[in-house]
């Protein structure tokens, strides 16, 4: 319980700015219900009316009737308008959790992103916010007319007897009593729930972004088997969460149904003890009572939709909470501009604190340098990368560009000063043009096109259907993995960087177009400073100095002939993809 309502005091917060809405609400649900309650006031004049010595005053009727009219027109306007706010209340309060998640994420280190289910992150953001909304709409709804309707209701009863009134009063707390017992047992339903309906976005995510893959290696009935596992446990959480939901509002109508029994058994008797109190005022007693009771049945209603609301709501401040990547130091300086030297002094990193991966790491690269990165699978050439981007901070040394500890300047201005190529290709949705122009947007349409041709992609875009403003689908979907790399290149290529990153940026291109390719790449890298990680030896010929590591350790250092005179392990893999 403890947890719900520090969950609920955070949602609060976010609501907070929304007050003037809440407010108009409030005025709104008042008018609503005094018109609501205020309507059988008049019925019962109109029976009163009809019943009195068995004669109708179609006169006396008429008057009521109109006021009848009016005030029922009031009543459906105010509900109307509550409605509106609460709608913009609730809408409001999404878009704000979903900015304020969306800026966290922004700002979380990659070690989050990287140890976690992506179908799960985006679950929290997009459903389990839908979940709060939905939530908070209902109650707003419902918990303002109710609470509203539950006050009225009593004030007016008390004006017409007291003693039913407290009859009323007395019996149905129970109903409350049922309510919270049933909603402290579906919250944990609720939040097994969400966290099964992530667990199911994030497989589905992963199958259908790489549906080739399953198909190739004939996945398609594990795949099969692992949803419908997913799929049961959440259908068995979905059924209990219902189950013990759906119970609470025919235990409060049972509540309820014993209070409406008991004013009609005590209001048939007041009527024949006191002739004071006429029919026309236990007709209009009951129908209070009946308001008075509806709104348990809708709180209670309320109460276990806030419990999935509640458990939704938990799971995005989780993403929340997540400690955000460390910030630049406030004297950090600025890049403007670097000569492309880079040096590594004693550095070390781990990515688990338990497994060694890189150990009192030591390089010094001149300026306008090509240092190529090589070795086997695991051996750290992409954790180097990481740590000269600052993606991952180094746990001790440290490093340095142009002489600046990369920890002391700022990690925009730092990551700017470097252009990547990767080998895993990323595009946006958007035209081609757009996404050339990812890291220049104010570019102009003929350095868009130099650039593209410099990575040999200009033919193959003019052959498009619109040509540059063709669109491409999410993650480049409808064009070849070499049409998406060669864009990659060309959006480089555009921005032109004091440095470049190059990981394996020509794997998935073919054997003619790489050599075009690395004439441009040649012409790129004159007078910048550029690591290359490759894994086809042959791509790093001209490089100015190799490094092999293993281990994350350089075990040989040198150029592409003093390696191989050494026939050492640089030899052995370069040979290895020669043998005969």
């Amino acid at each position: 319980m403890k947890g719900q309502s520090s969950t609920l005091r955070r949602l609060l917060g976010f609501i907070r700015p929304c007050r003037r809405f809440v407010i108009l609400a409030l005025v709104f649900a008042v008018v609503s219900v005094f018109m609501t309650l205020y309507a059988p006031v008049l019925t019962g004049e109109g029976i009163d009316r009809i019943v009195d010595k068995g004669l109708v005053d179609f006169d006396g009727l008429i008057p009521i009737l109109a006021k009848l009219a009016v005030v029922v027109l009031i009543g459906a306007l105010a509900q109307w308008l509550m409605s509106l706010c609460t709608n913009r209340i609730s809408y409001l309060t999404a878009k704000s959790i979903r900015e304020r998640a969306m800026d966290k994420l922004q700002k979380t280190p990659l070690s989050y992103i990287d140890s976690h289910r992506h179908g799960d992150i985006i679950s929290r953001i997009i459903t389990d916010v839908d979940q709060v909304c939905d939530g908070l709409l209902m109650g707003f709804t419902q918990l303002f007319t109710g609470v509203m309707t539950i006050l009225g209701t009593i004030g007016f009863m008390l004006s017409v007897n007291v003693q039913i009134t407290l009859v009323v009063v007395l019996i149905t707390p129970l109903s409350l009593f049922v309510a919270s017992y049933i909603a402290r047992r579906s919250f944990s339903m609720f939040k097994l729930q969400s966290e099964t309906r992530g667990e199911i976005t994030s497989l589905i995510e992963e199958m259908v972004g790489n549906q080739k893959l399953v198909k190739a290696f004939g996945y398609e009935d594990r795949a099969q088997v692992r949803f419908d596992e997913i799929n049961e446990r959440l259908r068995d959480c979905s059924l209990k969460a219902t189950f013990f939901s759906s119970i609470t509002n025919p235990s409060t109508r049972f509540v309820n149904g014993l209070v409406y029994a008991a004013v009609g058994v005590f209001g048939a008797i007041a009527v024949i003890a006191n002739p004071a109190f006429s029919v026309g005022s236990l007709s209009c007693f009951l129908s209070y009572a009946n308001q008075y009771t509806k709104p348990f049945n809708e709180i209670s209603g309320v109460v276990t939709e806030l419990q999935n609301a509640l458990a939704s709501a938990r799971r995005v401040f989780e993403v929340m909470d997540e400690p955000a990547e460390p910030a630049d130091d406030p004297n950090a300086e600025v890049l403007r501009s670097v000569d492309g030297r880079v040096e590594l002094q004693e550095v070390s990193f781990r990515y688990n604190p338990e497994v060694p991966l890189i150990d009192h790491f030591n390089l010094s690269v001149q300026s306008g340098q090509r240092i190529a990165i090589v070795g086997p699978t695991g051996c750290g050439k992409t954790t180097l990368i990481n740590l000269l981007m600052r993606f991952y901070d180094v746990r001790s040394g440290e490093i340095r560009v142009s002489g600046h500890n990369i920890q002391q300047v700022t990690r925009n201005s730092l990551r700017s000063m470097y252009g990547m190529v990767l080998q895993e290709t990323w595009l946006k949705s958007g035209t081609i043009r757009e996404n050339i122009a990812y890291g220049r947007p104010d570019a102009s349409e003929e350095d868009i096109i130099q650039a593209a041709k410099a990575a040999r992609a200009d033919s193959f875009i003019r052959r498009m259907p619109q040509g540059y403003d063709t669109l491409i689908s999410e993650d480049g979907g409808n064009i070849s993995q070499g049409q998406k790399q060669l864009l990659c290149i060309a959006r480089v290529m555009l921005a032109l960087p004091p440095m470049l990153i190059l990981d394996e940026a020509t794997s998935s291109i073919d054997t003619r177009t790489e050599i075009k390719i690395q004439q441009a790449f040649q012409k790129m890298m004159e007078g910048r400073t550029s690591f290359i990680v490759a894994h086809r030896l042959s791509t790093i010929k001209e490089a100015d100095c190799i490094l092999v590591m293993k281990a994350g350790h350089i075990i040989e250092q040198g150029t592409h002939q003093q390696l191989l005179q050494q026939n050492g392990f640089y030899a052995e893999l370069y040979n290895s993809q020669f043998a005969q």
